[in-house]
């Protein structure tokens, strides 16, 4: 008898994704704070350069509108005192907002990360005077200091000069945390080896420690930027920032001046405290979520 051979049917595997697809949601299911922080700050800043197409600057001027109208046919958010359409003001103030933030982190982190690899990686007198230095000013109350800056320059405060006000004093944290970093990478066995081949301390420095920093960098940048505008709209709350400026802090000090939430003008001060919350709450997420890609021991596995 001959042997039958019975065709057999096989399943059809599923399709699969490409690898590329498959790693960024393995990626956004690790790292979901990362992700979920940087889509709020992409909002603000899609706003900050979109908006300005829907919504015209001049709006943003005093008695564009009538004032003290509430939210309406015409004007979403309303209008204050001043008959500024308060759309336009959120939309025109929360550029200068990040500007400052960005501008003051930036500076900071710069004059952290000079001063902080000089002092890790040279050592010895360097070393000695920069934390002498760093440990005493971090000693002397920050926001006292700044609003002492700020009062003695008011008249003549800017978006750019009050970016160099906030940054005088945001690098020194950044300064010491990155001396300690570089402390630590300096010991490891590839820069010892990397030492023995022949480089240089600055080629070292540049091809061996920097690119092992860059998470831990990115975090730092971040944490600066959230420092620097939690400075800058305690100020401008205070009325020490750009009096010609609608940026969000100024917003806010001009709607406590005209007592706008005793008066129930909620659409005045509401609008940019929820912008606020939100860039906050974006910086800490992406902060968190780029300090758990600096240090392995807090990554999750899927």
């Amino acid at each position: 008898m001959g042997v039958t051979v019975v065709p057999t049917i096989q399943e059809a595997a599923p399709p699969q994704q490409p690898a590329r697809a498959q790693g960024l949601v393995g990626y956004s299911r690790r790292n979901p704070q990362l992700v979920v922080g940087a889509a709020m700050l992409g909002i603000l800043i899609l706003i900050s350069v979109l908006g300005p197409l829907f919504v015209s600057h001049r709006l943003a001027d005093p008695l564009s509108e009538l004032p003290s109208l509430p939210p309406g046919a015409g004007l979403p958010l309303g209008s204050d005192d001043q008959g500024r359409n308060l759309l336009a003001v959120l939309v025109a103030g929360l550029p200068l907002t990040l500007e400052v933030g960005f501008l003051a982190g930036a500076i900071g982190l710069g004059v952290g990360i000079v001063l902080g690899f000089g002092a890790g990686y040279v050592g010895g007198v360097v070393d000695a005077v920069v934390r002498m230095v760093v440990d005493t000013l971090l000693t002397v109350p920050t926001l006292l200091v700044l609003i002492i800056i700020a009062a003695s320059i008011k008249g003549v405060i800017t978006v750019g000069v009050m970016a160099l006000v906030i940054a005088s004093l945001a690098w020194m944290f950044p300064a010491r945390t990155i001396r300690a970093q570089v402390l630590t990478l300096k010991e490891r066995g590839y820069v010892q080896v990397a030492r023995l081949s022949g480089m240089g301390g600055a080629e070292i420095v540049w091809r061996e420690i920097v690119p092992n920093m860059l998470p831990y960098l990115g975090a730092a940048f971040v944490g600066s930027v959230s420092s620097a505008v939690l400075a800058t709209i305690g100020l401008e709350a205070l009325g020490l920032g750009p009096q010609n400026e609608p940026t969000l802090g100024m917003t806010i000090y001009w709607a406590i001046h005209f007592n706008a939430v005793l008066r129930g003008m909620w659409w005045w001060w509401v609008p940019p405290i929820v912008v606020v919350v939100v860039l906050f709450v974006g910086l800490f997420l992406v902060s968190a979520g780029l300090d758990e890609v600096a240090d392995p021991r807090r990554r999750r596995q899927v």
